[in-house]
């Protein structure tokens, strides 16, 4: 009864769905197969294909995409072998998502994401250009990876320079860190990379810019005042921006002489008799014409009218 079996090199499992026939790992009985590579049963009547190592998923790969190429899309046949290709790479998805591990983002989503740059990969890639398709595809799906990071998960959104800059920046902080044992100093950093300081703590700023805070939440944990009741303060001088500007508007309504006067006593603080000296009139006219400047700014403010 297994020696049909035994005789042959490789066996195969089937698509039950599409009746699609891909190669499974070379084993001596057919009977250690079925022990150590057990199929995984899914909806629909299809089978998974046994855990493989990575050239085992090139192979099935290349297997599946000369199959559905063969294939109209839109079909029930080219959607069933576009299933497989992606259950079968899904591993690469998840390498490829294990590097954003340190983005304090749910693996789940991270994944999700990636799987729609495979899939795009899936439906892009041409087998005969003779490129292996984890080649191809892992630029994809970093890349949608990526995406989701910029445009999604941040809610402070910094400018695409300085966000591409921040990638060379944090490779620069890992391979100085490396070279010296120590965290490198922003001048190092600068000069690895060629750019200036303020470029460097500008890109650093920005790598720590993932989401906003608001002025007005309290501290976690130990239910510290918020940001604005310790960063803010009142300005002293707030009060007297309307009377500077009631001050301004009126000045200008005076002789130049009288203006001249009150700068002088009370914006150069000198005295009416340093004034007179200053002007080469006498102290009584100086106070004359102080006393008529304040009578005329009283009758043209129309705040105490």
């Amino acid at each position: 009864m297994f020696g049909g079996c035994c005789a042959r090199s490789r066996l195969e499992w089937t698509d039950k769905g599409s009746g699609v026939a891909v190669p499974a790992r070379t084993t001596s009985t057919s009977a250690s197969t079925s022990a150590s590579t057990p199929a995984a049963t899914y909806p629909r009547g299809r089978t998974r294909a046994p855990n493989s190592n990575a050239a085992d998923a090139r192979a099935l790969t290349q297997v599946l995409f000369d199959q559905i190429v063969e294939l109209e899309p839109g079909t029930p046949e080219h959607s069933r072998v576009r299933a497989a290709l992606i259950e079968v790479n899904l591993p690469l998805v998840r390498y490829a998502a294990a590097r954003f591990r340190s983005r304090n983002e749910p693996m789940e989503d991270v994944v999700q994401v990636g799987t729609i740059g495979l899939i795009n990969a899936i439906d892009r890639f041409d087998p005969d250009r003779g490129v292996q398709f984890p080649t191809f595809a892992m630029p994809t799906v970093v890349g949608e990876i990526k995406r989701y990071f910029r445009d999604n998960v941040r809610t402070v959104h910094v400018p695409r320079r300085l966000h591409e800059l921040w990638v060379q920046v944090s490779g620069a902080i890992e391979d100085l860190t490396v070279l010296h044992g120590r965290s490198p100093t922003t001048a190092e950093i600068a000069e690895r990379l060629r750019l200036s300081e303020d470029e460097v703590l500008a890109c650093l700023e920005a790598g720590r810019a993932y989401h906003a805070t608001s002025l007005e939440a309290a501290q976690e944990g130990d239910g510290s005042p918020g940001l604005l009741d310790r960063l803010g303060y009142e300005d002293p001088a707030l009060n007297g921006v309307e009377h500077r500007d009631l001050v301004r508007h009126l000045l200008v309504q005076l002789p130049e002489r009288e203006r001249r006067i009150l700068l002088l006593r009370y914006f150069g603080n000198l005295t009416q008799s340093q004034i007179s000296a200053e002007l080469g009139v006498s102290q009584m006219h100086v106070s004359r014409l102080l006393s008529r400047s304040f009578a005329r700014l009283r009758s043209a403010n129309q705040l105490e009218s």
